[in-house]
């Protein structure tokens, strides 16, 4: 129903969907040829669609939400904004709160030796800008033959051309692969430290304590140690990607703060603006952005940047949600929810498709297997973490898997009777389905 009591009209609205639009990850046939989900509403770690059902917002909207949907808090922060600017090019120019959400961001990071923030909108464009300053820092550093990035086997840092580079999900990544910057793939440490030299790396990039798109699948303890230690005897810069751990999904501010270790370069998005509007940065080290200082002619300048760089009603709704943090004391109360979403989580252990339950703070994955004892998947073409994302639907919840694994990140406002209610969906949904 609209705000004005009328009724939306779902018919007309799928129609128009399948005449006009192209969903990303999505394979078009098959959406066309059944009626879609339309959200038309949120509200906390809710939507609703446009036949009135509501649901849990199971993956808080790709990954993005913090404080559940129309905060009145940020709502009112990104209002007030836009009735004073709207938006101005940060190319020659400046403002207010850009400047102030820097210098808070840094400020999460006490005593760590990041002290630049470059702006940009996504997490595809956190990590480009990342590589690129790496690239162009060895360059100007006079060693262009440190040229190589190493990442690990089944990451994902984005779809930019340079980011998607760092990808190890094939289906993600192969058909572009001649487009790609030099990278070389590793499945662990282990494989990183029997790699011959380290002379010709530009940086190592890493998502910090669990893989995302890999199916939410956790790096051991001590690992950000072993890598900082490695790069600081290589000479690699160290880039960690917090797109998606950032902002309190983990349990801290920040992943990497739970092994006390700081990047050369830290990439956000998706949660900065609580999940509000599209913004990201790339927090650099003091070093790396001394070496882009020069006159004119020396052309150190690094040439990068996007049109609705540091927009303001962005930055406002990223302050309002970093002053949410302290008002509602967020993190605080999170870790009693982590700790009752892992006692719900148990109750999916006894279903004979589970094969294992993977939870790193406020995020977990539960994957699917048809036969977890002989470690047998199921066919990739019966699609059965789909399934029983859209049969848990009918139970409340709103979710996606990664292949067969179902990932429940709710917002972190979520309260612990609707981790129960979701965590209750999946169980039905599972039951159903396999």
């Amino acid at each position: 129903m609209k705000a004005d009591g009328a009724l939306w009209n779902t018919h007309a609205l799928a129609a128009a969907d399948h005449r006009h639009l192209w969903h990303p990850f999505t394979q078009q046939q098959e959406w066309c040829g059944e009626e879609p989900l339309v959200i038309v509403s949120g509200s906390g770690a809710t939507l609703a669609d446009s036949h009135g059902r509501s649901y849990i917002d199971g993956n808080s909207s790709i990954w993005t939400n913090i404080h559940g949907h129309c905060h009145p808090r940020i709502v009112g922060a990104v209002s007030r904004q836009l009735s004073t600017l709207d938006h101005t090019s940060f190319l020659g120019t400046t403002h207010p709160l850009a400047i102030e959400l820097a210098s808070r961001l840094l400020a999460l990071l006490p005593g760590s030796p990041l002290t630049r923030v470059f702006y940009s909108d996504n997490g595809s464009t956190a990590v480009e800008a990342a590589l690129k300053m790496s690239l162009q820092y060895w360059q100007l550093r006079d060693q262009p033959e440190r040229c190589r990035f190493v990442s690990f086997s089944n990451a994902y840092h984005g779809d930019t051309a340079g980011a998607a580079s760092l990808g190890g999900i094939p289906t993600f990544f192969d058909r572009f692969a001649g487009l790609h910057f030099s990278v070389e793939h590793v499945a662990d440490f282990t494989a990183l430290e029997a790699r011959v030299g380290g002379n010709d790396l530009a940086a190592v990039i890493i998502e910090p304590l669990i893989q995302g798109a890999a199916g939410m699948r956790l790096w051991p303890e001590g690992m950000l140690r072993s890598l900082r230690e490695f790069c600081d005897r290589t000479g690699a810069l160290l880039i960690f990607d917090e797109v998606m751990t950032g902002f309190g999904r983990t349990g801290s501010m920040f992943a990497c703060q739970q092994e006390g270790v700081t990047p050369d370069l830290l990439c956000v998005a998706k949660g900065i603006t609580g999940g509000v509007l599209p913004l990201a940065a790339t927090m650099v080290t003091e070093k790396i952005y001394w070496a882009f200082l020069g006159t004119i002619g020396e052309q150190k300048t690094f040439y990068y940047g996007h049109s609705y760089t540091a927009n303001p009603p962005a930055c406002a709704a990223a302050l309002a949600s970093l002053d949410l943090f302290e008002e509602e004391k967020t993190l605080e109360i999170l870790q009693k929810k982590i700790a009752y979403l892992a006692r719900c989580l148990d109750a999916l252990r006894s279903l004979p498709f589970v094969a294992e339950i993977r939870q790193c703070g406020f995020i977990a994955g539960i994957e699917l297997m048809q036969d977890p004892e002989k470690n047998t998947p199921f066919s990739w073409q019966d699609q059965i973490g789909a399934k029983v994302c859209k049969a848990a639907r009918s139970h409340g919840l709103l979710t996606r898997p990664v292949r067969d694994t179902i990932v429940l990140m709710p917002p972190l406002c979520t309260t612990e009777r609707e981790i129960e209610i979701a965590v209750t969906a999946i169980f039905k949904a599972i039951l159903e389905v396999c």
